[in-house]
C-alpha cells in the first residue's frame, strides 16, 4: 500500500528512485512507496533534480511545490507535494491524494 501522509504543509510521500535508467518512467510501487526510473546519474545532485522536474511534470505543477524531504543521497526518498495555499479544502486534498495514486497508471 502506497504511503501518503498528511502534514502542515502539504502530503509527503515515499518514492524508490532507479538511477542511470534507459527513459524517465514511473515503474510500478517498490514496498510502499512508488519506484521511479530516471535517467541521471546520482551524481551532483543530478538525479534529485531530475526527480523534482520529472514529479512536477507528472502533476502538472510547477517545481516550487515539490521538495524531498529526506533521501537527498540514498534511492529511497520522502517527498513533499506543497499546498497551494494555507487554507486547503478537503477537496483540494483528495485531488493531489488522486494526482499522486495517479502516478502508478502514468
Amino acid at each position: 500500500m502506497l504511503f501518503v501522509q498528511e502534514t502542515s504543509e502539504g502530503l509527503a510521500f515515499k518514492i524508490f528512485v532507479q538511477p542511470r535508467s534507459s527513459k524517465n518512467a514511473v515503474a510500478g510501487l517498490h514496498g510502499d512507496a512508488i519506484k521511479i526510473r530516471l535517467t541521471a546519474a546520482p551524481v551532483d545532485n543530478a538525479a534529485n533534480e531530475q526527480c523534482i522536474k520529472y514529479l512536477s511534470k507528472c502533476f502538472g505543477v510547477s517545481k516550487s511545490y515539490l521538495e524531498i524531504l529526506s533521501g537527498h543521497t540514498g534511492r529511497s526518498k520522502k517527498i513533499l507535494f506543497r499546498y497551494r495555499n494555507k487554507a486547503v479544502s478537503a477537496a483540494e486534498k483528495e485531488e493531489m491524494k488522486r494526482k499522486i495514486a495517479l502516478l502508478l497508471n502514468f
